[in-house]
């Protein structure tokens, strides 16, 4: 089901808030030193923690990028951040920051799982494409995920031709949604009744808004519509591009999919 948000202006003060944090816990410290090759992003297929499983809600991805000392990622509901040092095949985790928005109690309890599992691990290694994160009664399964097109999509002009929910897809209604991403980090664009403006960056396989802004007004036919945009938008998103065909995903198995113009 499509979350409703009519609101006439979006900030996304949960993302705002809490970059500047990772992004000071990310700078404490060297380098890392050589050690396993595990820069990139990385998507949890299993886990265990004490001998319990870390759950996995589908549309609740729990992923992990290492950037030279930067760890960031999706903990299911929330984003978060931190240092970490690889030396050889041992992994050190400083303090982990994260955003604070509240999922469904499943969600949640994957999310707590994970950060647990997190907080214990000390050693790091690669299985073939697979990284591994170990420690005291704790593993970690990442495998690799790809990386944003970003070439492909900035700069090109996108109308709305769908949008996804679950299982379930619903044609665009409304004056014909727009979107347009540029190279300069901003974005512009529509929901069919709103106009949108925004900024977003790029983290591991996701695009994230870190403000966006909707200005206007919306029948009550095109509330549904709008929320469902604004949300895909403002969650963060991966992208696929296949041909002229663009599908933007986000929690939650929302989507959008839109074609280029």
């Amino acid at each position: 089901m499509m979350r409703k948000n009519v609101e006439r202006s979006v900030k996304l003060f949960a993302v705002c808030s809490v970059l500047p944090v990772l992004l000071a816990a990310c700078g404490e410290g060297a380098p890392a030193p050589a050690g396993v090759a595990a820069e990139g992003s990385w998507r949890l297929h299993s886990g265990a923690v004490r001998d319990e499983p870390v759950p996995l809600v589908t549309g609740y991805r729990i992923t992990l990028t290492i950037e030279g000392d930067n760890a960031t990622g999706r903990a299911a509901c929330n984003r978060y951040g931190g240092s970490i040092r690889i030396d050889g095949d041992s992994l050190s985790l400083g303090e982990i920051g994260a955003t604070q928005m509240g999922c469904q109690p499943a969600v949640m309890s994957s999310e707590e799982a994970y950060f647990s599992a997190l907080r214990l691990v000390d050693t790091i290694s690669r299985d073939g494409a697979a990284l591994e994160l170990s420690g005291p009664q704790t593993v970690l399964r990442f495998s690799p995920l790809p990386a944003v097109p970003e070439a492909a999509l900035v700069g090109e002009g996108w109308l709305l031709e769908s949008m996804i929910a679950g299982d379930t897809s619903a044609p665009a209604r409304g004056e014909q949604a727009r979107l347009e991403i540029r190279a300069d980090g901003k974005l512009s664009g529509s929901t069919g009744c709103r106009q949108l403006t925004g900024t977003y960056v790029v983290q591991g396989d996701e695009m994230l808004a870190t403000e966006l802004a909707a200005d206007g007004h919306c029948s009550r036919e095109l509330a549904d519509q709008d929320a469902h945009v604004v949300t895909v938008l403002g969650d963060g998103f991966t992208v696929a591009i296949e041909g002229d065909q663009l599908t933007l995903m986000s929690m939650g198995n929302l989507g959008l999919v839109y074609r280029s113009r």
